[in-house]
C-alpha cells in the first residue's frame, strides 16, 4: 500500500537489500566481517548494531528502537572503522563488504561521552520529579559514561509550555532530545502524522501543525509516542491525586474495574521479566491501597460480545434477507478508543460501520452506576469508578461527553499500569510477594473469552465462539480444538479468515423476537479480518474504499495498538515484538485454566439480562445505556 504524505518507507518495509558483485570474502550472501578483533559472518544488508546484538557486543543507542525505522540521529552508537576518516553510526551503517569495526576505541569513548554531554546541556529540569526517574535512557547513559557535571553548561529556564490540553498524552519539549522516536512513531508506526521536527538548527523542535496543542489536531491519543520516547517528553495526563482523594474521602464509594492487558504487563514495573500474569496478586494490592470493590472488565468484555455479536446477526439479517442497508456491512469492532478516533478523523464516511456497542471500559462503568448502585442500594453520586487500563486513549473516552448514559459520568477516571503501579508502590507494597484473591460480587465471574481481548484477534475470537455456537448449535470445540480460534490469533498485521457455515440449529430464546430459524445463514461463508495498529487499519480501509477483499467482509477488528491492548500506550517501559509476544502468551495461558471460556455461558450475564437488561441483548435498556446510538433494526424487531 502507497505511504502518501510523509515521504518515508513504512516501518514493516525491510531496507532494500544492496545487490553486489561477487567477493571472495562473501559466503552465500553473507560477508565476512570483523568486529573487535572477532571474525563473524552476517547476511549482506545487516547493519552493524543488529550484528553487535547478535554477537552480544554491547552498542549504546538513544534514537534506534526495534519498532521503528532507522533514523540515525543521535550517533550515540557510533563504532570506529578501520580506514575510514569519520566514526560512523553502527544502526544506519549496512555491511556491504568485509570491514573491520572496533567499538570500544578511546576515540568512540570520548565521542559518546561528548554526545550525551551536548544532549544534557539541552535539557532543562532535575530528574527527581521526573516521572521517568531511573526509567530513564539519557539517564542511563550518563551514568554508564560518567557524566557527573555539566561539561557544555545547563539550561537555566524553560523554553517551551508544557502542553497537558490532552486527556491522553501531555508533552514537555525541555525534556526532549530530538531523537524523533516520536515522529517516526506516530508518522511510519501509526501512520496518523500529528508530530514532526520543526524549525532548522538550534530552532529545531518537536511540534504540532502550526505547533497546536494537542487538543487541537488530529492526535488519536494511542500513546504510542510515550511507549518510544527515551525520556519524559511525553507522558500520561496522570489522574492519581484525584483518586487518592476520593480514597481517602470517606464519602466517597470508589471502584475499579482492571482489564486484562494491565494484569499480564504490570509485573514488569516490579522487575519481572515480560510474561507473568498477575491477576490475584493485583487484587489483593487493590483492596490494601483501599478500594472499596475490585471488579473485573472482563465481565463486560463478556457483555460487549453479547450485544455487538447480536448487533452483527441482525446486521446480516437486514443485509441478507430483507435487503434492506439499514446497517453498514462489514461490522467494526467499537471497543479500541485510538481506533475509533482514527476513524473519525480519517474516514469518517465508515462512521456507521462501527458497531455502536460501547467498550467494555464505558459499559461498567454504566452498570456501576445504575445496576450495581440499585442492587447496592448506594447513591450513584457517592460512586466514583476507576478503569485500569493499558491504553492512554481510555482517557479521552471516559471524557467523552456522551459517555453519561448512566445520568452521571459513567467512568470517572481512567489509570495506566504505569500510574497503577506508582499507587501500589506509593503504599509501600511489593506486588509479586501478595497472596492472591479474587474479585468482588456481583460482578466476579467473567469468562476466557473477555480475557483474551487483551491481544490482537481476541475480540474477534470471543465473538466466534459466540456466535458460531449460538447459530449452528454445536460446540466450538468440535470446530476448533480447545476452542482456540487460531486462524485470528498471532501478529501479522492483518489476518483474513473464512467461516463456512454448514449447518445451522434452533434459534436461542433470547433470539426468538428477532427470527424464528437460522436457515437464512444456511450455506453462508462467514468473513472476518483482523488488524492492530493504525497503520494496518489504514492498508484495510483503503482497500475497502477500493473494493477489495475486506469490502466482502462482514466482521473486522480494529484495535489503534501494536499487537492490541497489550501494546497499548500506558503499558510499562520498554515495549518491543519480543515483550508484546511474551504479554499475550501470559493471557492465553491464564485463559486455557479457567472454568468458563465462553462469554454467553458466564452465568452472571444471564443473571443481568434476566434482572436488569431483561428485554436482551441490543433490546431498548441495552441501548440506552451500553450503546452509543440506536441501531436502525427494521419491523423484525418485537
Amino acid at each position: 500500500m502507497e505511504n502518501k504524505g510523509n515521504g518515508r518507507a513504512p516501518v514493516s518495509q525491510k531496507p532494500h537489500k544492496i545487490e553486489l558483485p561477487l567477493h571472495p570474502e562473501y559466503i552465500g550472501g553473507s560477508v565476512k566481517v570483523q568486529i573487535n578483533e572477532k571474525e563473524i559472518i552476517v547476511p549482506l544488508g545487516t547493519t552493524i548494531l543488529e550484528a553487535c546484538k547478535k554477537n552480544n557486543i554491547h552498542i549504546p543507542t538513544l534514537c534506534h528502537h526495534d519498532d521503528l525505522c532507522i533514523a540515525g540521529v543521535c550517533r550515540v552508537c557510533v563504532v570506529e572503522i578501520e580506514n575510514m576518516r569519520t566514526l560512523q553510526a553502527s544502526c544506519a551503517f549496512p555491511i556491504t563488504a568485509p570491514i573491520k569495526i572496533k567499538t570500544a576505541t578511546p576515540m568512540v569513548r570520548k565521542a559518546r561521552k561528548n554526545i550525551i554531554d551536548l544532549l544534557i546541556s539541552e535539557h532543562y529540569g532535575e530528574c527527581y520529579s521526573c516521572f521517568r526517574n531511573n526509567n530513564c535512557e539519557l539517564q542511563s547513559l550518563a551514568k554508564e559514561y560518567g557524566v557527573d557535571h555539566y561539561n557544555f553548561g545547563h539550561v537555566q529556564k524553560p523554553r517551551f509550555k508544557i502542553d497537558n490540553s490532552s486527556y491522553s498524552v501531555v508533552r514537555d519539549m525541555d525534556k526532549c532530545i530530538l531523537c524523533k522516536r516520536c515522529v517516526r512513531t506516530c508518522i511510519d508506526l501509526q501512520e496518523v502524522g500529528v508530530l514532526e521536527a520543526i524549525g532548522r538548527g538550534d530552532s529545531t523542535h518537536i511540534g504540532t501543525f502550526f505547533d497546536k496543542q494537542l487538543s487541537d489536531v488530529i492526535c488519536i491519543n494511542c500513546g504510542q509516542c510515550i511507549n518510544r520516547c527515551p525520556t519524559g517528553a511525553l507522558r500520561a495526563n496522570d489522574p492519581r491525586d484525584e483518586i487518592w482523594r476520593a480514597i481517602d474521602d470517606p464519602k466517597k464509594h470508589v471502584v475499579i474495574q482492571t482489564a486484562p492487558s494491565p494484569r499480564a504487563a504490570i509485573g514488569e514495573e516490579f522487575g519481572l521479566e515480560a510474561g507473568h500474569s498477575m491477576t490475584g496478586e493485583l487484587n489483593t494490592a487493590l483492596r490494601r491501597i483501599g478500594f472499596d470493590k475490585v471488579f473485573d472488565t472482563n465481565f463486560t468484555a463478556d457483555l460487549t460480545i453479547m450485544e455487538e455479536g447480536t448487533e452483527l446477526i441482525l446486521r446480516l439479517y437486514n443485509a441478507l434477507v430483507k435487503s434492506e442497508n439499514l446497517n453498514k456491512i462489514p461490522q467494526f469492532t467499537s471497543c479500541s478508543p485510538g481506533w475509533v478516533k482514527y476513524l473519525e478523523h480519517f474516514y469518517p464516511q465508515y462512521i456507521d460501520n462501527l458497531s455502536s456497542a460501547k467498550s467494555p471500559q464505558q459499559m461498567f462503568g454504566t452498570l456501576i452506576k445504575t445496576f450495581y448502585a440499585q442492587e447496592e442500594n448506594i447513591n450513584p453520586a457517592d460512586i466514583v469508578t476507576i478503569a485500569v487500563m493499558p491504553c492512554s486513549a481510555k482517557k479521552f473516552e471516559c471524557n467523552r461527553p456522551e459517555m453519561v448514559d448512566s445520568g452521571f459520568k459513567d467512568v470517572d477516571f481512567g489509570l495506566t499500569t504505569r500510574e497503577l503501579a506508582q499507587m501500589i508502590k506509593e503504599t509501600g507494597i511489593f506486588l509479586p510477594e501478595l497472596p492472591k484473591s479474587g474479585f468482588d460480587e456481583p460482578f466476579g465471574e467473567a469468562s476466557g473469552a473477555g480475557l483474551i481481548f487483551g491481544a490482537t484477534g481476541g475480540v474477534m475470537e470471543a465473538a466466534l465462539r459466540t456466535v458460531v455456537e449460538l447459530v449452528t448449535g454445536k460446540k466450538v470445540e468440535n470446530l476448533f480444538e480447545n476452542a482456540n480460534i487460531t486462524p485470528v490469533r498471532g501478529f501479522e498485521g492483518i489476518r483474513y479468515v473464512e467461516l463456512p457455515i454448514e449447518e445451522v440449529g434452533d434459534v436461542p430464546e433470547m433470539y426468538k423476537k428477532y427470527f424464528s430459524n437460522w436457515n437464512w445463514l444456511k450455506g453462508a461463508t462467514l468473513k472476518v479480518a483482523v488488524a492492530h495498529g493504525t497503520a494496518n487499519a489504514k492498508k484495510v480501509m483503503e482497500n475497502i474504499k477500493a473494493g477489495g477483499i475486506f469490502s466482502e467482509c462482514h466482521f473486522i477488528e480494529f484495535m489503534g495498538c501494536p499487537g492490541g491492548c497489550i501494546g497499548g500506550g500506558g503499558q510499562p517501559i520498554p515495549t518491543n515484538a519480543e515483550i508484546r509476544a511474551k504479554r499475550a502468551e501470559a493471557i492465553y495461558k491464564e485463559e486455557e485454566g479457567l472454568p468458563i471460556r465462553k462469554s454467553h455461558e458466564n452465568p452472571h450475564i444471564a443473571y443481568i439480562y434476566e434482572n436488569f437488561l431483561t428485554d436482551g441483548p441490543c433490546g431498548h435498556k441495552s441501548h440506552e445505556l451500553l450503546h452509543t446510538k440506536y441501531i436502525k433494526r427494521g419491523e423484525y424487531i418485537a
